[in-house]
């Protein structure tokens, strides 16, 4: 069988990295399954996009659609025209999206409408918040694919009462965490590490992209200076999200208030992980590090009102503290004072979630 996998922005190169790596193990045992790398180029940033091939061990795409930049509207159609393109020449038997992102959703359309059939992979998770692109992108592929995997039961329960029968949904676990798992001994140190003077629990990870937090200035100020205020002796390490860049510099240029901050460029997969494992905490609204955070044992703040993964505040080490800075001060007394809950690490997050994959799509399709 011939499966398309889909990959186009940052978090897709973590998921289908185990996925491609699962694929080649069960062809060295005689299966008969082969792939196509699609990358649709969403991400082109070599930051973004190029390292995570080389670090993850990634092959060259077979095609690359160029779609990178745009309006969300421009760079959908890009991706679903280059898709139709290529299923043109040659229609695999199914197509693997994971996650959330755009490439995943216009995939998915182009693939249904030529007859193929989808399997998404971190299927069934939900926010419930519709101003995120990533809660429509979602919403709209699960609604027309055919195999839900699922990273937890409670995701999975969420599809059947959207409807799904239970024989098309496979709880198989997180491949982010597959990844994680196989990188976490070659993680290395940032170039900045010695510069920044940085030992290990001596500062704090911050990351911040979304609307709700950068695109107003006068309340991303507010929300810097009330983590400014409370990081007591701890170094803030702040890796730059180019929508938020110019913004965050206008804010701390010349203010002593920020003195404990240093605004770093975007960081490959292993330097970036390296600084969150060694973290004394990790305030993000990213969704993705939420789950690493949870795995490697590291407070973490989410700065969100809502989170599509709920198991890492039930479970993990993950508290959703919402975008008003004036949560910030009893966060973080709460964290000093050593309160922080230590979490667990969520049912089937094992490192194994690619290999039930595989296993499950070539029985579905023997």
């Amino acid at each position: 069988m011939l499966i398309d996998l889909i990959v186009g922005a940052r978090p897709n190169f973590i998921k289908i990295a185990p996925v491609i790596a699962a694929i080649k193990d069960y062809q060295a045992k005689g299966a008969d399954i082969g792939f196509r790398l699609v990358h649709t180029g969403q991400h082109y940033d070599t930051a973004m996009s190029g390292s995570f091939f080389t670090q993850l061990d990634i092959p060259e795409p077979d095609v690359n659609f160029g779609a990178g930049g745009g309006t969300q509207a421009q760079q959908t159609a890009s991706i679903m025209e280059g898709y139709e393109a290529y299923l043109a020449l040659k229609k695999p038997d199914l197509t693997i999206v994971v996650g959330d992102v755009t490439s995943t959703m216009a995939c998915t359309i182009v693939a249904k409408k030529a007859g193929v059939k989808v399997a998404h992979i971190e299927a069934g998770i939900r926010s419930g918040d519709m101003l995120m692109p990533e809660e429509i992108n979602r919403m709209v592929t699960d609604s027309i694919t055919d195999y839900f995997f699922t990273t937890t039961p409670e995701a999975g329960q969420l599809l059947e009462t959207q409807g799904i029968p239970k024989e098309r949904i496979f709880f198989v676990g997180n491949v982010m965490i597959d990844t994680l798992k196989k990188q976490e001994p070659l993680f290395t140190p940032p170039e900045f590490w010695e510069t920044a003077g940085l030992s290990p629990k001596s500062y704090i990870v911050l990351t911040l992209h979304r609307p709700s937090n950068v695109d107003e200035v006068a309340h991303l100020e507010k929300l810097l200076t009330a983590i400014a205020l409370e990081v007591r002796d701890k170094k803030v390490i702040l890796p730059v999200h180019p929508r938020a860049a110019a913004k965050i510099r206008k804010i701390m240029d010349g203010n002593a208030i920020f003195k404990a901050f240093h605004i770093v460029p975007a960081m490959d997969y292993r330097s970036f992980n390296y600084l969150v494992k060694n973290a004394f905490a990790v305030l993000t609204d990213s969704g993705g590090i939420t789950e690493e955070t949870t795995v490697m044992g590291i407070p973490c703040m989410t700065l969100r009102t809502s989170t599509e993964r709920p198991e890492t505040v039930t479970v993990g080490t993950n508290e959703l503290i919402g975008i008003d800075p004036v949560a910030i001060p009893p966060a973080m007394k709460k964290l000093f004072s050593g309160e922080w809950k230590k979490g667990d690490i969520p049912e089937l997050w094992d490192g194994q979630a690619s290999q039930r994959i595989i296993k499950t799509v070539l029985d579905i399709f023997k």
